[in-house]
Protein backbone atom coordinates (compact mmCIF):
# COMPACT_ATOMS: atom_id res chain seq x y z
CA UNK A 1 0.00 0.00 0.00
CA UNK A 2 1.00 3.91 -0.50
CA UNK A 3 1.52 5.45 2.61
CA UNK A 4 1.66 8.84 3.71
CA UNK A 5 3.45 10.02 7.36
CA UNK A 6 3.65 13.39 8.22
CA UNK A 7 5.45 13.93 11.50
CA UNK A 8 8.51 12.26 12.15
CA UNK A 9 9.02 13.06 15.81
CA UNK A 10 9.97 11.02 18.85
CA UNK A 11 6.76 8.55 17.99
CA UNK A 12 6.60 9.03 14.17
CA UNK A 13 9.77 7.89 13.18
CA UNK A 14 9.66 4.89 14.66
CA UNK A 15 5.76 4.38 13.67
CA UNK A 16 6.68 5.03 10.19
CA UNK A 17 9.75 2.73 10.42
CA UNK A 18 7.42 0.12 11.31
CA UNK A 19 5.26 0.63 8.17
CA UNK A 20 8.31 0.53 5.75
CA UNK A 21 9.46 -2.78 7.53
CA UNK A 22 6.37 -4.12 6.77
CA UNK A 23 6.70 -4.15 2.95
CA UNK A 24 4.63 -1.06 2.13
CA UNK A 25 5.58 2.03 -0.06
CA UNK A 26 6.37 5.30 2.49
CA UNK A 27 6.43 9.09 1.30
CA UNK A 28 7.23 11.64 4.04
CA UNK A 29 7.44 15.05 5.13
CA UNK A 30 8.70 16.63 8.30
CA UNK A 31 9.56 20.27 9.12
CA UNK A 32 12.83 18.85 8.78
CA UNK A 33 14.95 16.47 6.65
CA UNK A 34 13.37 12.90 6.94
CA UNK A 35 15.98 10.56 9.20
CA UNK A 36 18.27 8.60 7.02
CA UNK A 37 17.14 5.53 8.63
CA UNK A 38 14.12 5.79 7.29
CA UNK A 39 14.99 7.11 4.00
CA UNK A 40 17.39 3.16 3.76
CA UNK A 41 14.20 2.00 4.43
CA UNK A 42 12.85 3.10 1.42
CA UNK A 43 11.13 6.08 2.37
CA UNK A 44 10.41 9.60 -0.22
CA UNK A 45 10.93 12.49 1.11
CA UNK A 46 8.46 15.31 0.28
CA UNK A 47 8.78 19.50 0.91
CA UNK A 48 5.02 19.59 1.53
CA UNK A 49 1.99 17.22 2.80
CA UNK A 50 0.00 18.54 -0.68
CA UNK A 51 2.85 16.20 -2.77
CA UNK A 52 2.21 13.27 -0.04
CA UNK A 53 -1.09 12.77 -0.17
CA UNK A 54 -1.00 13.06 -4.13
CA UNK A 55 1.50 10.23 -3.75
CA UNK A 56 -0.44 7.74 -0.64
CA UNK A 57 -3.39 6.02 -0.61
CA UNK A 58 -3.30 6.57 3.05
CA UNK A 59 -2.54 9.70 4.87
CA UNK A 60 -0.96 9.53 8.26
CA UNK A 61 -0.35 12.58 10.42
CA UNK A 62 1.47 12.63 13.78
CA UNK A 63 2.25 16.02 14.92
CA UNK A 64 1.93 17.48 18.69
CA UNK A 65 -1.29 19.46 18.85
CA UNK A 66 -4.66 20.72 17.33
CA UNK A 67 -3.44 23.81 15.39
CA UNK A 68 -0.56 21.53 14.20
CA UNK A 69 -2.91 19.55 12.40
CA UNK A 70 -5.34 21.78 11.01
CA UNK A 71 -1.98 23.53 9.09
CA UNK A 72 -0.46 20.01 7.97
CA UNK A 73 -4.08 19.29 6.72
CA UNK A 74 -5.75 22.77 5.74
CA UNK A 75 -2.68 25.06 5.45
CA UNK A 76 -1.01 26.42 2.14
CA UNK A 77 0.40 22.69 0.87
CA UNK A 78 -1.36 20.48 3.14
CA UNK A 79 -2.84 17.38 2.65
CA UNK A 80 -5.95 18.33 1.64
CA UNK A 81 -4.94 20.12 -1.82
CA UNK A 82 -3.37 16.51 -2.70
CA UNK A 83 -6.86 14.38 -2.02
CA UNK A 84 -8.96 12.68 -4.19
CA UNK A 85 -12.21 10.86 -3.59
CA UNK A 86 -11.67 7.51 -1.89
CA UNK A 87 -8.48 8.42 -0.25
CA UNK A 88 -8.00 7.78 3.73
CA UNK A 89 -6.67 9.95 6.33
CA UNK A 90 -5.52 8.74 9.88
CA UNK A 91 -4.77 11.62 12.47
CA UNK A 92 -2.61 9.77 15.46
CA UNK A 93 -1.76 12.91 16.89
CA UNK A 94 -3.51 13.77 20.72
CA UNK A 95 -5.95 16.70 20.07
CA UNK A 96 -8.78 17.70 20.46
CA UNK A 97 -12.07 16.00 20.38
CA UNK A 98 -14.64 18.54 18.64
CA UNK A 99 -11.80 20.06 16.65
CA UNK A 100 -11.39 16.45 15.24
CA UNK A 101 -15.21 16.15 14.03
CA UNK A 102 -14.76 19.38 12.12
CA UNK A 103 -11.56 17.98 10.60
CA UNK A 104 -13.47 15.06 9.79
CA UNK A 105 -16.68 16.74 8.01
CA UNK A 106 -14.07 18.89 5.87
CA UNK A 107 -11.98 15.87 4.44
CA UNK A 108 -15.79 13.80 4.12
CA UNK A 109 -16.47 17.03 1.76
CA UNK A 110 -13.30 15.81 -0.24
CA UNK A 111 -15.04 12.46 -0.55
CA UNK A 112 -12.26 10.64 1.65
CA UNK A 113 -12.26 8.95 5.07
CA UNK A 114 -11.06 10.17 8.00
CA UNK A 115 -10.61 8.35 11.04
CA UNK A 116 -9.00 10.02 14.49
CA UNK A 117 -6.31 6.92 16.02
CA UNK A 118 -4.11 8.57 19.21
CA UNK A 119 -1.89 6.43 20.79
CA UNK A 120 -0.75 5.52 24.46
CA UNK A 121 2.89 3.77 24.88
CA UNK A 122 5.18 6.62 24.57
CA UNK A 123 8.19 6.39 22.97
CA UNK A 124 9.27 2.72 24.05
CA UNK A 125 5.78 1.82 22.59
CA UNK A 126 6.44 3.57 19.56
CA UNK A 127 9.63 1.63 19.21
CA UNK A 128 8.34 -1.36 20.20
CA UNK A 129 5.42 -1.67 18.09
CA UNK A 130 3.25 -2.06 21.25
CA UNK A 131 1.50 0.76 21.02
CA UNK A 132 -2.49 1.33 22.08
CA UNK A 133 -4.13 2.76 19.53
CA UNK A 134 -8.46 4.65 19.85
CA UNK A 135 -10.01 4.77 16.99
CA UNK A 136 -12.95 6.71 15.48
CA UNK A 137 -14.74 6.33 12.36
CA UNK A 138 -16.53 4.64 9.94
CA UNK A 139 -16.25 0.68 10.24
CA UNK A 140 -15.27 0.39 7.05
CA UNK A 141 -12.02 3.18 7.21
CA UNK A 142 -11.23 1.25 10.42
CA UNK A 143 -10.98 -2.04 8.44
CA UNK A 144 -9.00 -1.05 5.95
CA UNK A 145 -6.80 0.89 8.65
CA UNK A 146 -6.31 -1.97 10.56
CA UNK A 147 -3.46 -3.52 9.06
CA UNK A 148 -1.21 -0.61 9.21
CA UNK A 149 -2.39 -0.16 12.77
CA UNK A 150 -1.11 -3.56 13.37
CA UNK A 151 2.13 -3.01 12.51
CA UNK A 152 2.55 0.17 15.36
CA UNK A 153 0.53 -1.51 17.90
CA UNK A 154 -0.78 -4.18 19.88
CA UNK A 155 -4.42 -2.82 21.62
CA UNK A 156 -6.63 -2.01 18.95
CA UNK A 157 -9.78 -0.49 19.63
CA UNK A 158 -12.82 1.14 17.54
CA UNK A 159 -14.54 3.12 19.81
CA UNK A 160 -16.94 4.70 18.20
CA UNK A 161 -17.65 7.51 15.43
CA UNK A 162 -15.36 10.47 14.75
CA UNK A 163 -14.03 12.27 17.94
CA UNK A 164 -14.55 9.40 20.21
CA UNK A 165 -10.70 8.20 19.32
CA UNK A 166 -9.72 11.38 20.65
CA UNK A 167 -12.08 11.57 23.94
CA UNK A 168 -10.85 7.92 24.67
CA UNK A 169 -7.11 9.44 24.55
CA UNK A 170 -8.39 12.61 26.57
CA UNK A 171 -9.75 10.01 29.61
CA UNK A 172 -6.66 7.62 29.35
CA UNK A 173 -4.40 10.86 30.22
CA UNK A 174 -6.75 11.90 32.92
CA UNK A 175 -6.10 8.43 34.50
CA UNK A 176 -2.07 8.59 33.93
CA UNK A 177 -1.74 11.54 35.38
CA UNK A 178 -3.55 11.11 38.09
CA UNK A 179 -1.87 7.56 39.06
CA UNK A 180 1.29 9.43 38.30
CA UNK A 181 0.08 11.75 41.47
CA UNK A 182 -1.01 8.99 43.61
CA UNK A 183 2.45 7.02 42.84
CA UNK A 184 4.37 10.59 43.32
CA UNK A 185 2.86 11.27 46.53
CA UNK A 186 3.20 7.45 48.20
CA UNK A 187 6.62 7.51 47.59
CA UNK A 188 7.53 10.95 48.64
CA UNK A 189 5.64 9.71 51.98
CA UNK A 190 7.36 6.63 52.20
CA UNK A 191 10.93 8.93 51.88
CA UNK A 192 9.97 11.46 54.54
CA UNK A 193 9.10 8.61 56.81
CA UNK A 194 12.43 7.34 56.13
CA UNK A 195 11.78 4.06 54.83
CA UNK A 196 13.47 3.15 51.26
CA UNK A 197 11.45 3.78 48.67
CA UNK A 198 12.41 1.12 46.34
CA UNK A 199 11.75 -1.76 48.95
CA UNK A 200 8.64 0.15 49.49
CA UNK A 201 7.74 0.27 45.51
CA UNK A 202 8.75 -3.50 45.55
CA UNK A 203 6.30 -4.48 48.08
CA UNK A 204 3.64 -2.44 46.41
CA UNK A 205 3.76 -3.99 43.35
CA UNK A 206 2.50 -7.04 44.68
CA UNK A 207 -0.25 -5.94 46.37
CA UNK A 208 -3.76 -4.05 44.83
CA UNK A 209 -1.82 -0.58 44.21
CA UNK A 210 0.03 -2.67 41.67
CA UNK A 211 0.16 -1.12 38.33
CA UNK A 212 1.84 -0.14 35.22
CA UNK A 213 2.41 3.66 36.35
CA UNK A 214 3.36 2.29 39.93
CA UNK A 215 6.48 -0.17 37.79
CA UNK A 216 7.22 1.90 35.30
CA UNK A 217 7.34 5.87 36.43
CA UNK A 218 8.12 4.50 39.93
CA UNK A 219 11.28 3.08 38.99
CA UNK A 220 11.94 6.05 37.14
CA UNK A 221 11.02 8.34 40.38
CA UNK A 222 13.40 6.08 42.53
CA UNK A 223 16.33 6.43 39.63
CA UNK A 224 15.89 10.10 39.55
CA UNK A 225 15.64 9.48 35.60
CA UNK A 226 13.24 12.41 34.28
CA UNK A 227 14.77 12.10 30.80
CA UNK A 228 11.64 12.03 28.88
CA UNK A 229 9.78 9.36 27.61
CA UNK A 230 6.54 11.17 27.32
CA UNK A 231 7.68 15.38 27.88
CA UNK A 232 5.74 17.25 30.92
CA UNK A 233 4.59 19.81 28.30
CA UNK A 234 2.40 17.30 26.29
CA UNK A 235 0.83 16.10 29.36
CA UNK A 236 0.10 19.79 29.74
CA UNK A 237 -1.41 20.08 26.49
CA UNK A 238 -3.79 16.91 26.90
CA UNK A 239 -5.15 18.16 30.37
CA UNK A 240 -5.53 21.33 29.03
CA UNK A 241 -8.00 19.29 25.99
CA UNK A 242 -9.86 17.77 29.18
CA UNK A 243 -10.24 20.85 31.43
CA UNK A 244 -11.57 22.80 28.77
CA UNK A 245 -14.11 19.99 27.51
CA UNK A 246 -15.08 19.82 31.11
CA UNK A 247 -16.00 23.05 31.09
CA UNK A 248 -18.14 22.84 27.81
CA UNK A 249 -19.29 20.11 28.89
CA UNK A 250 -20.30 21.47 32.42
CA UNK A 251 -18.28 18.99 34.61
CA UNK A 252 -16.06 19.39 37.72
CA UNK A 253 -12.66 17.52 37.59
CA UNK A 254 -10.97 18.89 40.41
CA UNK A 255 -8.08 16.06 40.55
CA UNK A 256 -7.65 16.57 36.90
CA UNK A 257 -6.97 20.53 37.94
CA UNK A 258 -4.99 19.89 40.42
CA UNK A 259 -2.49 17.46 38.45
CA UNK A 260 -2.94 19.98 36.11
CA UNK A 261 -1.41 22.77 38.44
CA UNK A 262 1.38 20.60 39.10
CA UNK A 263 2.64 20.22 36.08
CA UNK A 264 2.37 23.98 35.96
CA UNK A 265 4.68 24.04 38.84
CA UNK A 266 7.20 21.85 37.02
CA UNK A 267 6.75 24.06 34.53
CA UNK A 268 7.68 26.80 36.22
CA UNK A 269 11.14 25.55 37.50
CA UNK A 270 12.80 24.59 34.23
CA UNK A 271 10.83 20.95 33.76
CA UNK A 272 8.75 21.57 30.60
CA UNK A 273 10.76 18.79 29.10
CA UNK A 274 10.87 16.57 31.67
CA UNK A 275 9.60 13.38 31.50
CA UNK A 276 6.13 13.72 33.24
CA UNK A 277 6.92 11.26 36.53
CA UNK A 278 8.99 14.50 37.05
CA UNK A 279 5.63 15.60 38.82
CA UNK A 280 7.54 14.22 41.91
CA UNK A 281 9.56 17.03 41.86
CA UNK A 282 6.54 19.43 42.02
CA UNK A 283 5.67 17.70 45.00
CA UNK A 284 9.35 17.76 46.72
CA UNK A 285 9.52 21.40 46.12
CA UNK A 286 5.65 22.15 47.68
CA UNK A 287 7.16 19.94 50.22
CA UNK A 288 10.58 21.77 50.78
CA UNK A 289 11.78 17.98 50.64
CA UNK A 290 14.77 17.19 49.45
CA UNK A 291 16.28 13.67 48.19
CA UNK A 292 17.91 11.45 51.45
CA UNK A 293 15.44 13.93 53.75
CA UNK A 294 14.01 11.73 56.33
CA UNK A 295 11.32 12.68 60.10
CA UNK A 296 13.20 14.04 62.36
Amino acid sequence: MKIGFIGLGIMGRPMAAHLADGGHELFVHDLRAAPQDLLDKGAKDFQSGREVAEQADVVITMVPDTPHVEAALFGPGGVAEGLKPGKLVIDMSSIAPLETKKFAARINELGCDYLDAPVSGGEVGAKAASLTIMVGGPDEAFGRAKPLFELMGKNITLVGGNGDGQTTKVANQIIVALTIEAVAEALLFASKAGADPAKVRQALMGGFASSRILEIHGERMIARNFNPGFRVELHQKDLNLALSGARALGLSLPNTATCQELFNSCAAHGGSAWDHSGMLRALEIASNFEVGQKAE
